[in-house]
């Protein structure tokens, strides 16, 4: 088995990139991928900790695309975590978050909940700070019951304290992963809310701009899914990828490698990424 979605403590995640090894490990996963939140802070340690193991590490990102329905997100995989200008891209978009950040702590305070940024911040890992983080602090200073309910009360899209950020197009992204040397990937495209057809007119258009893939092995999605994106990927030339997206702690009902106990991706997917790549 392989698992080629995952985060760590340098975005949302809270595993350090050695910790996800061992446990992969533990798993007997042939590879897994490290795809933080608009950082590469995570693949040093992830690329030294596969260095000493027989899990195949992969070097990843995970960009926010702007997205007019649902959520849109472009994974990268095989980049040059060094590359010059996909450093100065994500730096931008970090900027973004920061901005957006203190919008929510704002309107948060506005609405009532008491938070300092610090409250936050303690909440966070070694790098991006995100909604989840705010969720965590909000439980903890007994002001929300749950991470879940943070959500739906406040921060999810539409929401009292949410607030937008800065993200590149689509296109943008896939340019700026091949600019890494990268091939990308639309992750979980169930989570882009647009009828059928135009979400399959959305991927082919993708694909002419040079999406290499398609998420399609994914925890949340139903086997009807799996088999629908299985097929445009058929149709389009696309590889189909897959991953649990596990978060630790922050998805305690997820499973690395096999996500709610029935995902499984392929061991072949690796080599045609592989192929793939620019």
């Amino acid at each position: 088995m392989i698992d080629l979605h995952m985060h760590s403590i340098y975005s949302d995640g809270t595993n350090t990139p050695e910790e996800l090894v061992k446990m992969a490990e533990k798993r007997d996963l042939k590879a897994i991928a490290l795809t933080d939140h608009d950082t590469v802070g995570g693949i040093v340690p992830l690329l030294d900790a596969g260095a000493d193991s027989f899990v195949e590490t992969v070097p990843g990102i995970e960009l926010s695309a702007e997205c007019a329905r649902g959520t849109m997100h472009i994974l990268g995989y095989f980049i040059d975590h060094t590359c010059d200008v996909l450093l100065e891209k994500i730096a931008t978009v970090r900027e973004g978050r920061k901005e957006r950040n203190q919008e929510i702590l704002k309107k948060l305070n506005k609405l009532g909940y008491r938070l300092m940024w610090s409250d936050v911040e303690e909440q966070a890992g070694a790098d991006v700070v995100g909604r989840p983080h705010f969720a965590q602090a909000l439980v903890k200073k007994k002001l929300v019951k749950s991470k879940k309910a943070a959500f739906d009360l406040l921060l999810a899209k539409g929401r009292p304290a949410y607030a937008e950020r800065y993200r590149y197009t689509a296109k943008e992204c896939i340019e700026l992963i091949a600019q890494a040397g990268g091939v990308s990937v639309l992750a979980h495209p169930a989570t882009i809310y647009l009828p059928e057809d135009q979400l399959k007119g959305l991927v082919k258009g993708l694909a002419t701009l040079g999406l290499g893939g398609i998420e399609a092995y994914y925890a949340e999605h139903h086997p009807e899914n799996i088999k629908r994106f299985k097929g445009w990927a058929d149709e389009m030339g696309l590889v189909c990828t897959g991953g649990t997206d596990f978060h630790g702690k922050n998805t305690p009902d997820l499973r690395l490698g096999c996500g709610f106990g029935q995902l499984r991706v392929p061991d072949e997917v690796l080599e045609q990424l592989k192929a793939a790549v620019h």
